[in-house]
């Protein structure tokens, strides 16, 4: 299974994200999710975007329509103390099982029937919000950029770290993947590794909860 994208909630309405452009990443486009109660700025690679979301309507991200799905959870983070990180995966075959019992969002941003895929793990909150978009394949978001300053171009691994878990059914799934890792720790965060970390340079984003090695 690939990676689509990666959110990590914010709660200063995605300011966070100016760390991002003074290390040097160039930013996509962004956007209001029209019904979900949120928006996001975005930074595109050559095989993975990372956005950084935020709530910016609480009426619609808690509306009988949306907060059944359980995204309100992550953005109160600082307060409930889930993970708030969403892990986005590439809609192909191989993720028909993780998904097989996913919860069906349909968002009013999409065409009726477009549904998004997900799994809340509201029982399991120091693990992802993890989901899937309808579209079937890899999205190359021709027309977004993807050259940065510092050289950063393709993501090589994701490791999530958590503090614990009751139920390893979900990684499980992720036991033989090498692109996305979970390991246990004394903390929420979440660590990018490009390119291999051919450059040998590491730099944390602590509001971010974020680690990047390029």
């Amino acid at each position: 299974m690939s990676i689509d994208h990666i959110f990590i909630f914010t709660d200063n309405n995605g300011q966070d994200a100016d760390e991002l452009v003074n290390f040097g990443l160039t930013e996509g486009s962004n956007r209001v999710h029209l019904g979900q109660g949120t928006a996001n700025r975005k930074f595109y690679f050559d095989n993975f975007f990372l956005e950084i979301l935020w709530v910016h309507d609480v009426n619609e991200i808690t509306s009988d329509k949306t907060k059944s799905m359980g995204l309100w959870q992550r953005a109160a983070y600082k307060t409930n103390y889930f993970s708030p990180f969403g892990l986005c995966i590439v809609n192909t075959d191989n993720s028909e099982t993780i998904f097989k019992n996913a919860f069906k969002y349909q968002p009013d941003y999409f065409p009726q029937g477009m549904e998004i895929d997900i799994i809340k793990n509201e029982d399991q909150s120091d693990l992802p919000w993890t989901f899937r978009l309808p579209f079937k394949g890899e999205n190359k978001h021709e027309n977004e950029p993807k050259t940065h300053k510092n050289d950063i171009s393709v993501l090589t691994n994701a490791i999530f770290e958590y503090k614990s878990v009751s139920d390893k059914t979900f990684l499980e799934n992720f036991k033989h993947q090498n692109q996305t890792q979970f390991i246990e720790s004394s903390r929420h965060w979440l660590n990018l590794i490009f390119d291999n970390g051919k450059q040998g340079k590491k730099q944390e984003f602590e509001k971010l909860k974020l680690t990047i090695e390029y």
